[in-house]
């Protein structure tokens, strides 16, 4: 890697000041200086705490003066790698990075700068805080780094203890209750807080006992004083018990729920995109279930299933108070728990349905509304109206059964109740009869007979609700099966040398579920140097071949090596440092026109106003008075198809790739804004990067390509030498002449059907 930048630093410096942009040059400066210095201890001491990883200060002295002396003149990486061999320091990988294009969230790590070696890490208010090699800290903004040279510490994660949940089949439910369980100090708390209320409960019944036994009969109040000082007391540690309990595990759902959302999104983010969803609605319906999942575990459904074993227990209290009362209710108990499981029964298939029909109609929702003026232009806003109303029609009739089904067992379970209670009195006027039982002992009974109820009511409810959070938890499941850019457990590569080439080899692509194969493409390497322009008829390859080199989509057969390194082994990370890919339609987000060019946040003002210039952009913010606060909305309404792709361009320009991608980066331009790209590519391409255009427009080639690749259904037809391969268009333009009548001669085309150009006089020709 360092002998590929000196050998870019000689070039910088004999090219001309159009070529070489002075951050670039400061960067080369700044990985030579990175050789001639010493390991920072103290820093690198800091790192290893902050990243867990004990080390004996001494130890780390010694190993670093030991790298020192017999690695003199190796890469910093090099000798990082001597130092934990020699501190007997396994699963730790080093890399060094751009901080430009630096994942700042696999901070803290060590920076390079001019000043020497610093610790960053996250400070507040989206702050970086920095400490250097003399213990000094102090805040700073990412742009002040912007040259800098991270050196990336990646330790192996430990094992986690395993769930007390095995479940089987549904990677979101054992995600869910992991996250629930990782902590299960808070679940003893509430055990031991509900049996302390459950037992509160029964004074009411005894208070009630005693009241209509001995105080009503004999007006002693002095008793009924007692009596009410002792209920008072338990009424303050039963409402404190429960707002702590409630407290608790509201608590413990939000943070269940910020855990879990975000390993899904990030799981989302990280998909592999030719396996994504094609419905965008669809995918958003998927992960939003998290909602019905995080509303139903804190709506008290834990202090449900904490109280339905205390049912059992009230009824042995009324069977100890009340005798033969007691079997009124342990017969009520599993009839009320076979009507809540023939109800969730009932209930399963229907709200499948139901969630799979509601996800259509988000996704309809979405497409009508990205959609809305192609819909109007062509007057289709009546057959968009008329499914939206057969599927809420069929949502509403699936709802409408939900509903009966749940009031059925609702209002069963309430008749349950009265009969029971019915029974209780009527069984309780037998026992008085019979001297077995007082006036104050049924009363009590009918007291504690609606704590046996209660949470058996409530389980019949909660047995249908978990319907929905079982439906929310599978639909979740499907995204968390689908596959990401890389394994969770796989030990990717940091390579430290920069990429001199990168290749394709025996590759296959095709979309998921389709048949179509989009890509057959035996062997293709580009090298260091290489300006090659990929020609072809749409749908011919071009714009999937670029995705596939990007590491956006995953071929089912061959290899894509990045340098000496398969390109799905090495860590994202580097391959987003050394390639950038500008798509066809370039989306922006919403925020300001500043935001949107400086997606990774990492980038200076002049750096920025520099690639604004060369571009164009600055005329996009001058035409505002807001200037680069210039507000975009979602999806960059507001600005032309053109004025998009300028955007996207300047992203890409102040990535400073390796490996440039570039898919129709001039085709919604016009022919000012095209030759100021063109120069800008020429200024800011360096000599040893790899600039790869796809486009219809050969003219390209003929300006600034040393190579042209011409393909067809995913097959590469030819591979050449502008000159040699846009003769042989040219020729086959000239043949299709001979054959055509004149006048179809303005609509000639070949069956290849991409623009032919004139090389001498860059005239377009669609042929």
């Amino acid at each position: 890697m360092n002998s590929n930048h000196i050998a870019e630093q000689q070039t910088v410096e004999n090219a001309s000041p159009q070529t070489a942009a002075p951050d670039v040059v400061d960067e080369l400066t700044l990985e030579q200086a990175l050789l001639q210095q010493a390991l920072p201890v103290n820093v690198l001491k800091n790192l290893l705490d902050k990243l867990e990883t004990s080390v004996q200060t001494g130890a780390l002295v010694n190993a670093c003066q030991q790298a020192e002396t017999q690695l003199p003149q190796a890469p910093v990486i090099k000798r990082l790698y001597f130092v934990f061999n020699a501190l007997k320091l396994k699963g730790i990988q080093a890399a060094q990075v751009r901080w430009t294009r630096f994942d700042q969230r696999r901070l803290p790590a060590m920076l390079f700068t001019h000043s020497g070696w610093i610790l960053v890490e996250h400070a507040k208010e989206n702050k970086l805080l920095v400490t250097n090699e003399a213990g000094e800290s102090e805040h700073c903004t990412h742009e002040q780094l912007e040259t800098g040279i991270v050196l990336w510490l990646r330790v192996a994660k430990k094992s986690e203890q395993s769930s007390i949940f095995s479940l089987k089949g549904n990677i979101a439910a054992r995600l869910v209750f992991s996250k629930m369980f990782k902590n299960r100090r808070w679940l003893i708390d509430i055990i031991v807080a509900t049996v302390i209320i459950n037992v509160l409960a029964v004074s009411t019944a005894i208070f009630a006992m005693q009241v209509y036994d001995r105080v009503v009969p004999t007006l002693a109040y002095a008793t009924l004083t007692t009596l009410v000082m002792g209920m008072f007391i338990v009424v303050v540690l039963d409402w404190f018990l429960k707002t702590i309990r409630a407290r608790t595990l509201d608590s413990v759902s939000c943070a269940v729920d910020k855990a879990v959302s975000q390993q899904v999104f990030d799981h989302v983010m990280h998909l592999q995109l030719d396996e994504r969803p094609r419905s965008l609605g669809t995918l958003a319906a998927q992960v939003s279930g998290l909602d019905s999942v995080r509303q139903f575990f804190s709506s008290g459904v834990v202090f449900a299933l904490v109280d339905l074993p205390f049912a059992l227990f009230f009824i042995g209290m009324i069977a100890l108070i009340g005798g033969h009362i007691g079997w009124v209710y342990l017969m009520l108990l599993p009839i009320a728990l076979t009507l809540g499981w023939m109800t969730q029964r009932r209930l399963r298939r229907l709200l499948k349905q139901q969630m799979m029909r509601s996800n259509e109609r988000q996704g309809l929702l979405v497409d009508a509304i990205k959609g809305a003026e192609s819909i109007r232009a062509n007057n289709a806003t009546w057959r968009f109206s008329a499914q939206w109303q057969e599927i809420t029609q069929t949502i509403s009739s699936y709802n409408i059964r939900q509903k009966a089904i749940s009031n059925f067992a609702t209002v069963s379970t309430g008749s349950l109740s009265t009969a029971a209670y019915i029974s209780a009195i009527v069984v309780g006027v037998g026992q008085i009869e019979a001297g077995n039982l007082t006036m104050g002992a049924l009363i009590a009974c009918s007291i504690l007979g609606g704590r046996v109820i209660a949470p058996v009511a409530q389980s019949v409810q909660y047995f249908s609700q978990w319907q929905n959070v079982a439906q929310a938890l599978e639909m979740v499941n499907q995204v968390l099966l689908l596959n990401t850019e890389r394994r969770v457990d796989q030990n990717l590569l940091l390579p430290d040398e920069l990429p001199k080439k990168i290749s394709l080899d025996g590759i296959m692509f095709s979309y998921p579920e389709s048949p179509i194969r989009q890509l057959n493409i035996n062997k293709l390497t580009f090298t260091a140097g290489d300006r090659v322009v990929l020609l072809g008829a749409i749908g011919s390859g071009k714009s999937t071949l670029l995705k596939v080199l990007a590491g956006l989509y995953k071929p089912a057969e061959g290899r894509i090596k990045l340098g000496q390194a398969d390109l799905w082994e090495i860590e994202p990370n580097i391959v987003a440092d050394q390639v950038s890919y500008l798509p066809q339609s370039v989306h922006l987000f919403k925020g300001t026109l500043r935001s949107n060019l400086a997606l990774s946040g990492a980038v200076s003002d002049s750096h920025l106003l520099q690639v604004s210039e060369q571009l164009g952009i600055d005329k996009i913010a001058a035409d505002d008075s807001l200037g680069m606060e210039l507000a975009i909305s979602e999806g960059g309404e507001g600005l032309s198809g053109g004025q998009r792709q300028l955007v996207g361009l300047g992203r890409t320009f102040l990535a400073q790739p390796k490996i440039w991608l570039l898919d129709e980066p001039t085709a919604t331009l016009d022919n000012e804004s095209e030759q100021k790209v063109l120069q800008a590519l020429l200024d800011n391409v360096k000599t040893d990067d790899i600039l790869i255009i796809s486009t219809h427009r050969p003219a390209l080639a003929a300006k600034m390509a040393n190579r042209v690749i011409v393909m067809q259904h995913g097959e590469i037809i030819n591979d050449g030498k502008p000159e040699d391969v846009l003769s042989k268009i040219m020729s086959n333009v000239t043949k299709n002449k001979a054959t055509v009548s004149s006048r179809d001669a303005p609509t000639l085309r070949t069956p290849k059907g991409f623009v032919a150009a004139n090389v001498n006089q860059g005239d377009n020709h669609v042929i």
